[in-house]
């Protein structure tokens, strides 16, 4: 039982960390959105959700008399920093921040997924209450997404082929 109480703690560690790098991701690439005023909206709504995932998963440590990972948090901060940086060297940002966001979310709903598992095996209620509202908010910003980037995208390519300063971000 201590090897399963140990590796949900792990993987409890590990979807804090990745919150912390979708708040630094999200904050980065909305910062930067000037044209696209309701993708940027959707983005600054997700990377508020993102530190209220944090403070809930940091409960569930809590509980269990653990504490989050300052090495994994620092780790997750740094490449979320990386990957929105990222985006400033393309012309294309916008279509790239929107991919990476969903790829993102998607590896957030696995992760809740998992989670959630590890939680019905333990006979944890309360992880699992935690994990099915967190999974509900990701895959609702899941959802958005693949409503919008054909929309947004066509924006891009409107503006780009019209040579506009607006298209990128």
């Amino acid at each position: 039982m201590d090897n399963i109480h140990e590796t949900t703690m792990d993987w409890l560690r590990d979807a804090h960390a990745m919150e912390q790098q979708a708040e630094q991701m999200l904050s980065m690439f909305a910062n930067r959105l000037e044209n696209y005023p309701e993708l940027k909206s959707r983005i600054e709504d997700h990377s508020r959700v993102a530190v209220n995932h944090q403070k809930l998963l940091q409960g569930c440590l809590e509980r269990a008399g653990e504490s989050p990972s300052a090495i994994k948090d620092i780790g997750a901060k740094v490449m979320g920093f990386g990957q929105s940086i990222s985006g400033v060297m393309v012309s294309d940002e916008v279509v790239k921040g929107m991919m990476a966001t969903y790829v993102f979310t998607q590896m957030e709903i696995v992760s809740y997924n998992i989670l959630a598992a590890a939680a019905v095996h333990s006979g944890d209620a309360h992880l699992l209450a935690v994990c099915n509202q967190i999974l509900a908010e990701e895959v609702a910003m899941s959802e958005w997404l693949q409503n919008h980037i054909p929309q947004i995208t066509s924006q891009y390519i409107s503006r780009m082929a019209q040579n506009s300063d607006r298209a990128k971000r």
